[in-house]
C-alpha cells in the first residue's frame, strides 16, 4: 500500500510539472555564498540553462542585494586599487555581475525585453560593480550591459561577447574571412581598448620571444592577442585598399607589440610582427 501511495504521489508530482513549469527540481546553492552562486550561474550560462542560470542569480539577489545596493551608495566612482582593494566589495561586484549573467541568458534566448531590465539594473542601482575574470584582471559590468542594451535596440549584429581577448580576436578573424573591415575594426580595436596596457607590460618585461614552450608562449595571451589584433586591422584595411591604414596598423605592432605570438589552429605559432614588416616592404615595393 505504501509502495503505491508513493508511486501516485510521484505521478501527481510529474503531473503539475506538466501544468505549472515553474516547479523544478531544487537546485543546488553550494554554501550559498554570492561567489559561489556566481560561478554556477557562469557554468549555467556556459551550459544555456535558463531555469539554473535564474536560479542561481535571483538567490545571488535575494540574500545580497541591500547589502550590493549599501557599497554602491558609499562610492563615487568604481573602486580602483589593488586586486583585494576591489575585491572588498564582493557583494556589489557579485550581485552586478550575476545580473549580467542574467542579460546574458535572457539574450541568448531572444528574451530581449528582460534582457535589458538586467542590464539597465546594473547601470542603474550597481554601477560601480566590477567583474573579476581569471585571466588577471577586473572589467566593469555596467559599461558592457550598456553596450548591449545598445546592440539590442539597434538589432545590429555586432556581439563582443564575453569580452575576453580571444573572443575578440576570434571574431575579428571571422570578419576578415568575410572581408568585413567595419567589423574587424569594432572587435580588434574592443581588445586594444581593453588589453593594451596590460598587453605593454608584457612586452616591456620581455627581451625576447617566449619560446620555452606551448605553455610559457600561451602564458603571454594578451600580449599574442593584442599583436594579432592589430594585424588583423592591417590585413583588413590592406584588402580594402586603404594602405596608409594598413601600414599604421603594422608599424604599431612592430614598435610596441613585438614579442607577440599567434596560435596556428593546425599546431604552431608564428610571429605577427615578422608578418607585419613583411606586408610594409611588400607596399613600399609596390
Amino acid at each position: 500500500m505504501l509502495k503505491k501511495l508513493l508511486i501516485l504521489s510521484a505521478m501527481a508530482f510529474v503531473g503539475l510539472a506538466v501544468i505549472n513549469p515553474q516547479i523544478s527540481y531544487a537546485y543546488n546553492y553550494g554554501d550559498y555564498r554570492s561567489t559561489t552562486l556566481v560561478t554556477k550561474a557562469w557554468g549555467a550560462l556556459n551550459e544555456k540553462d535558463l531555469e539554473a542560470v535564474l536560479a542561481y542569480t535571483n538567490k545571488c539577489l535575494e540574500l545580497y542585494a541591500d547589502q550590493a545596493k549599501k557599497m554602491q551608495e558609499s562610492l563615487v566612482e568604481s573602486p580602483d586599487g589593488s586586486k583585494e582593494e576591489i575585491a572588498a566589495y564582493w557583494a556589489l561586484n557579485d550581485v552586478a555581475t550575476a545580473l549580467f549573467i542574467q542579460g546574458e541568458a535572457y539574450r541568448d534566448v531572444r528574451m530581449t525585453d528582460e534582457a535589458k531590465e538586467a542590464y539597465q539594473k546594473i547601470v542603474d542601482e550597481y554601477g560601480y560593480g566590477q567583474t573579476w575574470d581569471d585571466g588577471g584582471w577586473f572589467w566593469k559590468p555596467a559599461e558592457a550591459a550598456k553596450e548591449k542594451i545598445a546592440l539590442i535596440e539597434s538589432g545590429g549584429a555586432l556581439d563582443f561577447g564575453d569580452y575576453k581577448s580571444s573572443t575578440l580576436v576570434g571574431k575579428a578573424w571571422v570578419a576578415l574571412g568575410q572581408k568585413d573591415l567595419e567589423s574587424v575594426e569594432a572587435y580588434a580595436n574592443k581588445c586594444l581598448e581593453l588589453y593594451a596596457a596590460q598587453a605593454k607590460e608584457m612586452q616591456d618585461a620581455l627581451t625576447e620571444y617566449p619560446w620555452e614552450s606551448k605553455e610559457e608562449i600561451f602564458k603571454h595571451w594578451v600580449l599574442n592577442d593584442v599583436g594579432t589584433a592589430l594585424y588583423i586591422i592591417g590585413e583588413a584595411n590592406r584588402e580594402a585598399g586603404k594602405m596608409e591604414e594598413a601600414r599604421t596598423a603594422y608599424q604599431s605592432l612592430i614598435d610596441e607589440f613585438y614579442y607577440a605570438q599567434c596560435w596556428d589552429p593546425q599546431g604552431w605559432f608564428w610571429k605577427p610582427a615578422e608578418s607585419a614588416q613583411q606586408k610594409i616592404d611588400e607596399l613600399l615595393e609596390g
